[in-house]
């Protein structure tokens, strides 16, 4: 327990610029949610709710129905899904940025940040791909925060094939510029274990608006495939389309396999995606049950 304290103290003596901005973020939102708790089969007392035709009686709690003059049927908390696991996509075209920020800061910020408010509702988090068991608490994502900000990140652009628990939650940050058949093939794998996905597609604005003009340089973020255009104008239009579409392939092959998409550009407030990511995993998703 001592060593354990000890590894805590020194850890958080040596938080990362992200794992403040993370708490910073996940306390600006006001989400009125306390865990995601639904009715169901589990062994926490939940509400109590009148009794209604098909309820079995042996729910029925004569203590409180005594109390009254109706019958009432005594809830129980649903046994969610063990753990909640975290991805963040490192490969190098995370590294881009048109302004002060890389979609790989910006996937970063969001998984903690949703990690953040994911053991002040009560849930179990971790990293996926590392050793450390799912926990609930504050060291947990203090550990996840120094994996994220402090090691060089991976080049992977999809999950690496590692074990995951059977039902757990799993949230996929990147920008899933991976082709599609590779993306596919990932989440089919970590569905084998009944697991429920999200994925947070993070763009860039410049790679969907495509601003350039007259003679642009574009250099590719590993390879030798440069290229550079006199007019970058005359091809904005069967960009914009091309990206638009591999947007929507992603969003069709999510919904396709079970999995929830969403989209979120850096230019835009970090708490619009968080809310709506955690309100997401609050109301939508699967029951281990």
């Amino acid at each position: 327990m001592a060593h354990l304290s000890d590894s805590a103290e020194s850890l958080a003596a040596s938080l990362p610029p992200l794992m403040v901005r993370a708490e910073h973020l996940a306390s600006s939102v006001t989400l009125g949610m306390h865990g995601r708790r639904k009715a169901g089969i589990g062994q926490s007392f939940w509400q109590y709710h009148h009794y209604r035709p098909g309820d079995p009686a042996t729910a029925i709690d004569w203590r409180q129905s005594a109390k009254s003059e109706h019958l009432y049927v005594r809830e129980r908390e649903w046994e969610a899904a063990q753990s909640v696991w975290l991805w963040r996509d490192g490969s190098p075209s995370m590294r881009y940025a048109s302004g002060r920020e890389t979609k790989l800061e910006r996937a970063s910020l969001l998984a903690l940040a949703l990690g953040v408010l994911l053991v002040r509702g009560g849930e179990r988090i971790a990293l996926y791909g590392e050793h450390e068991a799912p926990a609930n608490s504050r060291l947990a994502y203090r550990r996840i925060g120094y994996a994220l900000a402090e090691r060089a990140p991976a080049d992977d652009a999809v999950p690496p094939d590692a074990p995951l628990p059977k039902n757990a939650q799993f949230v996929w940050f990147g920008d899933f510029l991976a082709p599609l058949e590779d993306i596919e093939r990932a989440i089919r794998r970590l569905t084998r274990v009944n697991a429920g996905g999200r994925l947070v597609h993070v763009i860039d604005p410049a790679e969907e608006d495509f601003p350039y003009l007259g003679r642009t340089r574009f250099e590719a973020v590993k390879g030798p495939e440069n290229q550079t255009l006199g007019r970058a104008e005359s091809v904005a239009g069967e960009y914009r389309a091309r990206f638009r579409a591999h947007g929507e392939a992603v969003a069709l092959l999510a919904r396709k396999l079970g999995w929830n998409y969403t989209a979120h550009r850096i230019d835009r407030p970090p708490q619009t995606a968080l809310v709506a990511l955690y309100a997401d995993l609050s109301g939508g998703h699967r029951m281990a049950g």
